[in-house]
């Protein structure tokens, strides 16, 4: 595999913010029950803005990090499953909004492993290509998609994007060092947004039903999401002939902080090893891990020499991890 690198790192969350305290006036719930179960204090929602509004200001700051143009790119990739429509698809209407024409779009939707999967498919398109510079973003617009009378997920979401830029190019001091990926078809019952696909096709006339909104079967959930993450940490340590301690950074998907810290626990991480900005964002699915990893790397938590490990498990399900070093 040529050695691929990343080159600008970008972030972008609506202005809007949705408390525990404003939720406590739209369904039956408490800031004490949230935070105790899950972490979260509060979400930014968008009011007017789409999946490819966050997107392109996601992708101007990545773009701006790398001293890039968005003439300088070569494809344009994009992980969500939150898009502004079926048909276009969002990565060519980011490049619309990009002023582009002629470079190969297309959408990446593995949830919220959704960002890892585009990843991988990004270093692949660099070791065909020896003058690539891809562009990944996660964009997601959990808002669309949360049922306000169903108050176990409905706290859990929010929305933002996040966005790197991939190339073979040897200028930058991000090194991809390695991607994991792995799923199983088998258990996609436990965490489906039906309505509006073949399965469960929209009807004019019909109402709108639950099965349009995220349904999570939470316990299940958390248990293979804390025991497939460590298990492909695990693995992709090992691969890399390195092990927790060798890591300087932690950053796993942003769903919950029950989850996070049982994670931590099983790969012998101490919380101040591991990057946790649920109570801020929520649950942001595919953006989760580039808005965390870009947070981090604007605040100056990751130095030079740094090895930073990433996870994500989401609906299908989907899991996977990947090793940065700066």
């Amino acid at each position: 595999m040529k050695k691929c690198n990343i080159l600008g790192i970008g972030h972008f969350v609506p202005n809007k913010i949705l408390t525990n305290k404003d939720l406590e006036k739209i369904v039956d719930t408490s800031d004490e029950w949230i935070t105790t179960r899950t972490g979260i204090k509060q979400r930014h929602l968008v009011e007017k803005e789409t999946c490819s509004d966050l997107a392109f200001k996601a992708s101007l700051n990545a773009l701006k990090d790398a001293n890039l143009t968005p003439e300088d790119l070569t494809h344009i990739l994009i992980a969500t499953f939150t898009p502004d429509a079926y048909v276009p698809n969002a990565s060519t209407v980011l490049q619309a909004k990009l002023g582009l024409k002629n470079i190969p779009c297309f959408d990446v939707n593995a949830a919220c492993t959704g960002f890892l999967y585009a990843l991988e498919l990004a270093r692949g398109i660099c070791a065909i290509h020896e003058k690539a510079k891809v562009l990944v973003v996660a964009s997601e617009i959990l808002s669309s998609r949360m049922n306000l009378q169903d108050r176990t997920t409905c706290v859990l979401f929010g929305d933002a994007a996040g966005a790197i830029i991939v190339s073979r190019a040897s200028s930058s001091n991000i090194k991809i060092k390695d991607v994991r990926l792995k799923a199983d078809g088998t258990l996609g019952n436990l965490l489906t947004v039906i309505g509006g696909g073949s399965m469960h096709p929209p009807q004019l006339g019909k109402i709108i039903d639950e099965k349009y909104f995220v349904q999570m079967k939470g316990r299940e959930v958390f248990k293979h999401a804390v025991r497939s993450m460590a298990s492909i940490c695990e693995e992709i340590l090992e691969n890399n002939n390195l092990s927790s301690k060798d890591i300087n950074l932690f950053i796993p998907h942003q769903a919950n902080i029950r989850i996070i810290e049982a994670l931590a626990k099983k790969l012998d991480l101490s919380l101040d090893k591991v990057y946790i900005n649920v109570q801020n964002y929520g649950n942001t699915s595919a953006a989760s891990i580039p808005l965390a990893l870009s947070e981090a790397y604007e605040k100056n938590k990751i130095r030079k020499g740094d090895k930073v490990l990433l996870v994500a498990f989401g609906g299908g399900f989907t899991w996977g991890a990947s090793i940065l070093e700066f």
